[in-house]
């Protein structure tokens, strides 16, 4: 329970800090409002790292905060099938909150933000160009990336890192990954912090709200979780695991 705990509230922290600053840059009268992707792809890569520590603080080691990584693990043998279900279920809930605080946290902000897509971009991803085939594989190659890369910061070829280095390391991943491979998606990487977040959309009482685009969102869920099992595939063969 305590594992479940921490990937709960290291994802909440993630999503209040991530969703915070999308929010901060595209909602009207914020005094960050057009701050740009820079801004936004920096924060989100700071909200990854104080995600990771707030969960390791609160009892989960693996610290996850993201459905694809823990599939990806559970093929390694680090979870049983069940224990893995319920660690995703943990991340999704930890996203429905996070992003609700946001909501609170703007509150007068939405009201006066005429552009429904603007407010939706604050709780989740959606594509730049459209196009079911090309969106999926662009979630898919980044979250492979994104595993990859933490195979890598850990493998033992890297050796042991210092403690508490590792976060900082896995920040600078998502930051580079955003800088890279965010234009096409929104890189979303994370089916808790895409579907959570797309959730708190649907059913929180926001000001002017649009769609929360259902359409779409089955994307930035099968892209990521596809990517992870890419990823196990990949690193076992390059010899990272």
């Amino acid at each position: 329970m305590t594992n479940l705990f921490g990937e709960f509230f290291g994802t909440m922290i993630l999503c209040m800090f991530g969703c915070g600053v999308v929010a901060n840059c595209l909602l009207s009268k914020s005094k960050a409002e057009g701050a740009g992707w820079l801004t936004i792809v920096t924060g989100w890569a700071m909200a990854v790292m104080l995600g990771v520590f707030s969960a390791i603080a609160t009892g989960a080691p693996q610290a996850d905060l993201n459905p694809a990584v823990t599939f990806g693990k559970m093929f390694l043998g680090v979870y049983e099938p069940g224990h893995a279900i319920m660690t995703m279920i943990a991340e999704i809930a930890g996203g429905i909150v996070g992003a609700t605080v946001v909501w609170l946290a703007f509150l007068p902000h939405w009201e006066i933000t005429e552009d429904k897509g603007a407010k939706l971009a604050v709780f989740c991803t959606a594509p730049a160009i459209r196009n079911t085939f090309t969106n999926l594989l662009c979630e898919i190659i980044a979250t492979a990336l994104l595993l990859i890369g933490i195979f890598a910061i850990f493998s033992q070829a890297v050796g042991n890192l210092s403690p508490g280095f590792g976060p900082y390391l896995v920040g600078m991943l998502v930051w580079a990954l955003g800088l890279s491979f965010g234009g096409p998606t929104g890189y979303a990487l994370n089916p808790a912090r895409d579907l959570g977040s797309r959730i708190a959309h649907a059913v929180l009482p926001i000001a002017g709200k649009g769609s929360s685009d259902w359409g779409y969102a089955w994307i930035p869920v099968v892209g990521p979780m596809a990517g992870g099992g890419v990823a196990v595939v990949v690193a076992k063969a390059a010899g990272l695991l």
